[in-house]
């Protein structure tokens, strides 16, 4: 009955040719990391800073008064070699594997979003919804999000399975030395935090933006949107039915939670607005 269900998502769910790349298809772009080690973490200087940089821009102390950086440490770790996608996967990159595989849409309905507990009203999800089998319009080149843990590996099969090569979600450890390099530094830049090197709330526009348009933002590797834009999903364990995701959001300002030694446990069924994901390639 398979054939049936991938009738109905052709009829039902049409995608859009400008959204999905028409034909032609080329999986997503990447930067290749050595294999070696890398500076994980922060020490308390680091910390420090970044709990200043967020009390300067709220007007509060909540993140030091709940300690959120505070198992940040700052260790030596080794990684294998591997490339990573250069970009968080887009809508445009995901319509493509919705529109061969009839995979949900992002997408959440009210009762659900409401049993998160989040601070976003439910309204403000809807300029990210899916209609239709295809994203909204003049967003097909922004991040996909409202994808849980479950939808971001059904993404990578899919993808493995369409290019004969392994694709998978990136630890935490992959991912940390992806965007920041070896040597420590605080962001993929260097140790000063610019707010025009990403997108978060202090000089973004409260919204996600098209992947790639922070060049100077960039990692020593070359990886992109690495600070700030969305939360990513890894493959890394916070507990039991969680993940950690890395990288801050168009949401946060201050912006020592877009630093990639900051960490945070989210909900594997979780569909949020803030969060994404990009894929490493193995070798």
């Amino acid at each position: 009955m398979r054939w049936l269900a991938l009738l109905w998502v052709s009829l039902v769910l049409p995608v859009d040719p400008a959204v999905s790349g028409g034909n032609a298809f080329s999986p997503p772009e990447t930067v290749s990391i050595p294999a070696g080690p890398f500076i994980r973490g922060s020490d308390r200087a680091e910390r420090e800073a970044a709990y200043r940089l967020d009390e300067r821009a709220y007007g509060h102390s909540v993140t030091r008064q709940r300690k959120w950086y505070e198992d940040e440490r700052r260790r030596t770790e080794e990684t294998n070699a591997f490339a990573i996608t250069r970009t968080t996967i887009t809508n445009r990159d995901y319509a493509r594997f919705v529109g061969e595989t009839g995979h949900r849409v992002p997408n959440v309905d009210i009762k659900t979003w409401k049993s998160y507990g989040l601070i976003h009203p439910y309204p403000r999800t809807r300029r990210h919804a899916w209609k239709s089998g295809v994203p909204p319009k003049g967003r097909s080149n922004h991040p996909v999000v409202m994808v849980s843990h479950s939808d971001a590996m059904a993404y990578a099969r899919w993808l493995s399975k369409k290019t004969g090569r392994v694709w998978r979600l990136p630890t935490e450890n992959e991912w940390e030395k992806a965007a920041r390099g070896t040597d420590g530094r605080r962001f993929p830049w260097g140790n000063k935090f610019d707010p025009k090197r990403l997108n978060s709330h202090d000089s973004g526009p409260f919204d996600t933006r098209p992947v790639g348009q922070y060049l100077s933002g960039r990692s020593p590797y070359g990886l992109l949107d690495g600070a700030g834009q969305v939360f990513e999903w890894t493959a890394s364990s916070a507990g039991k039915a969680r993940y950690i995701v890395k990288g801050g959001s168009w949401d946060d300002k201050g912006c020592g939670i877009c630093r990639p030694a900051a960490r945070h446990g989210r909900p594997e069924y979780l569909k949020h607005i803030l969060v994404g994901f990009r894929l490493v390639r193995e070798p």
